[in-house]
């Protein structure tokens, strides 16, 4: 475990070093392991450029893997790309999840495809995460899973090699990626799956807009009624597809420019997109942010002075910690609301953010689904700590610019979704 110094720039002062510079994000995570996924139940070879190298992106091709996907890394001038050559899924095998919530909720559909015993397990923190609703509804599908009546992790699959389908009701309430777990199932199942979400609620509906548009990329057809999705049965066709970069890991570096003033330039930034990272875009706008979009990219500007912002953050959760970050840097109070999903991601989020942003002298109150945050003057001499939440550890760099001496615990976590966050972020500052 290596402890980070974070670069500071005395954001939000005269003496502020403005920043300049062009970066590119790697490609999305949320994409890369969907696209996995269907191109290992598809029926004819992918190709998959500019994927992301990351820690949850590298387990889930270790488990389809031992599942007995054929996947082989082909290097190129700018990366690597992957190629995809589907195979009969078999068992017995043994996949780490780690604390990847795409990995523990979307791979064990897929093993059902398998014969045989397929066991899952992670890091200590996945036994807290819920997949109660996948492993309720791979039940109503007559699917066999060993899970000690706790609807936890860790579980076995008992394949038989097919999957009939039917009309599965859960409770996604908590997370999204329940219902797009058994989407990605449903091209291959017998019959095909209709879907129902009977919960309160339903957060992050841009990333079941995502698992749409892949199924579809891939030959699938959804149809969609009120908290209901269908997916017939089908022959999915592989595809050569180019990964978008991951707009949510773009928050920091656009962070940075409004804090330090500046202007950050993110390549490549898509015209359209389902990511819930494209609107960071109106999000910044409203705190400061000066942004403009063209051919070049994204470009981010600030002048070191940031506004407050009363949000309802339900459909694009993921975005807290930074926001959260940026807003207590703010010269007005903050409403981050619709965020109590957020309590079951790597960390309890809402606790974490407010715990380490009040050690520094800021003010943050805890509600059930929602952080009230106003501006404080914060000072540093401990470390903020990651809660190893790649996340948390990227909203300690952001305040780590515009207060002196945070260390952040524990930098490796943000190799979840990028490979060298550190470097990335010192080339950010070196211009």
């Amino acid at each position: 475990m290596t402890n980070w110094s974070a670069p500071f720039r005395s954001g939000l002062l005269p003496a502020s070093v403005p920043i300049n510079a062009e970066l590119s994000i790697p490609g999305s995570k949320s994409a890369t392991n969907r696209a996995l996924i269907l191109a290992a139940i598809a029926s004819s070879k992918s190709i998959i450029r500019k994927p992301l190298a990351s820690r949850d992106t590298d387990l889930m091709v270790d488990g389809l893997r031992k599942l007995g996907c054929k996947i082989e890394k082909i290097n190129t001038k700018d990366g690597f790309d992957y190629e995809i050559t589907p195979q009969p899924l078999m068992g017995p095998a043994q996949i780490d999840v780690g604390n990847a919530g795409t990995v523990m909720r979307f791979l064990p559909p897929i093993a059902a495809l398998a014969k045989g015993l397929i066991h899952f397990d992670g890091d200590e923190r996945s036994h807290e995460r819920p997949v109660a609703p996948v492993i309720d509804g791979l039940e109503q599908l007559g699917i066999s899973i060993e899970h000690g009546n706790k609807y936890r992790l860790p579980l076995t699959i008992n394949g038989s090699g097919k999957v009939k389908g039917g009309t599965v009701k859960i409770d996604a309430s908590a997370s999204s990626q329940f219902v797009s777990a058994l989407l990605l199932l449903a091209p291959a199942t017998e019959d095909g799956i209709t879907i129902q979400n009977i919960g309160p609620s339903l957060p992050s509906l841009p990333h079941i807009e995502m698992t749409i548009q892949m199924l579809q990329l891939f030959g699938a057809k959804v149809e969609i009624s009120e908290n209901t999705w269908k997916v017939s049965p089908c022959k999915l066709i592989g595809q050569d597809l180019i990964i978008e970069p991951d707009l949510s890991n773009a928050a920091p570096f656009m962070a940075a420019a409004m804090i330090c003033g500046g202007t950050v330039l993110i390549k490549d930034w898509p015209e359209k997109t389902a990511q819930p990272g494209d609107q960071l875009r109106s999000i910044f706008s409203s705190m400061g942010a000066k942004i403009t979009h063209d051919k070049d990219g994204l470009k981010v500007s600030g002048s070191g002075s940031v506004k407050g912002i009363d949000i309802d953050l339900s459909n694009v959760g993921e975005l807290t910690p930074s926001i959260a970050a940026v807003a207590s840097l703010a010269n007005t109070a903050s409403t981050l609301r619709g965020i109590g999903h957020l309590r079951l991601h790597e960390t309890d989020r809402l606790a974490a953010l407010a715990s380490e942003i009040n050690n520094l002298g800021g003010s943050v109150t805890e509600g059930p689904g929602e952080l009230l945050i106003k501006p404080t003057q914060m000072k540093s001499s401990q470390i903020f700590k990651s809660y190893e939440d790649h996340r948390m550890a990227t909203a300690g760099a952001i305040i780590g610019l515009a207060v002196e001496g945070i260390t952040v615990e524990n930098i490796e976590t943000t190799r979840k979704t990028l490979s060298d966050f550190p470097g990335m972020w010192q080339a950010m500052l070196d211009g």
